[in-house]
C-alpha cells in the first residue's frame, strides 16, 4: 500500500525508496522534512494550477532540492544548487531513467532559489519552486485546509525551521561565498557575516579586459 500523507500519495517506486532513504542516512532530519514537505505541498500546487507534474520526479527534485547543502567538495566549487541537481542526475541516469527525465529534474533542482523563471517552465520544475517557496516563505498557505496542513506537520514537523535552515543555508555557503554572487543566497551570507567581502557584479565588468 503507498504512504498517503493528507490525502496526497507518495510514489511507491524503487527510485523513491532510494531516494528517501538516502537523503535520511546523508543528510539531516532538517533537511529530510524539509523535502518531503516541499514534495507533498508541490502536489497542492499542481492540483490548483491544474498541472500534473510526473510524481516520481517530483519527488526525486524535492528529496534532493537541498543535499548540496551538505555535499564536502573537493576541487570543484560550485554553487549547491548545481551540486544537488548533479547528484540527482546521476541518481536518475544510474537506476535507467531517461536522458530527458534526469535532465528535467537537474533543471527543477538547479532553479529552484531563481524567482521568476521555474514558475514559466515544466509542472516538476515548477512545482518544486513552489512547494519551496511554500515550506520556506509560506507562499499559499492562506489557501490551505487547516487540517490537511496539520496532518503534513504532524508526519513532518517544522521545530525551530526558520533558524535551523538559515543556520543550515550559512554553513553550506560560508566556504563557497563567491558561488552566491547574483543569487538569493547572498543575502544570508550578508546577514550572518556582514563584513565577508565578495567582488561585485559592477567591479567585475569594470575590471574586465575590455578596454571601455
Amino acid at each position: 500500500m503507498p504512504e498517503v500523507i493528507a490525502g496526497l500519495e507518495i510514489p511507491e517506486t524503487a527510485a523513491v525508496a532510494a531516494a528517501t532513504g538516502l537523503v535520511q542516512e546523508t543528510t539531516s532530519p532538517l533537511i529530510y522534512h524539509h523535502s518531503r514537505r516541499v514534495f507533498l505541498f508541490g502536489l497542492v500546487h499542481a492540483r490548483r494550477l491544474g498541472v500534473e507534474p510526473d510524481p516520481e520526479l517530483l519527488y526525486v527534485a524535492a528529496l534532493f532540492h537541498d543535499v548540496g547543502l551538505l555535499t564536502p567538495f573537493s576541487d570543484v566549487e560550485q554553487r549547491f544548487e548545481v551540486d544537488g541537481a548533479d547528484h540527482a542526475r546521476a541518481f536518475l541516469l544510474n537506476r535507467g531513467f531517461p536522458a530527458s527525465a534526469a535532465e528535467t529534474v537537474w533543471t527543477a533542482i538547479a532553479l529552484h532559489t531563481t524567482p521568476g523563471i521555474p514558475d514559466r517552465m515544466g509542472p516538476e520544475i515548477a512545482t518544486t519552486y513552489l512547494g519551496v517557496l511554500t515550506d520556506v516563505l509560506g507562499l499559499g498557505l492562506d489557501g490551505f485546509e487547516r487540517d490537511q496542513l496539520d496532518e503534513i506537520l504532524t508526519v513532518h514537523p517544522r521545530g525551530d525551521f526558520k533558524n535551523e535552515f538559515l543556520q543550515a543555508q550559512f554553513d553550506g555557503l560560508k566556504n563557497r561565498p563567491e558561488t552566491t554572487i547574483g543569487t538569493v543566497n547572498s543575502d544570508i551570507l550578508d546577514h550572518f557575516a556582514p563584513g565577508l567581502r565578495r567582488v561585485t557584479t559592477v567591479e567585475r565588468i569594470v575590471g574586465s579586459p575590455w578596454p571601455h
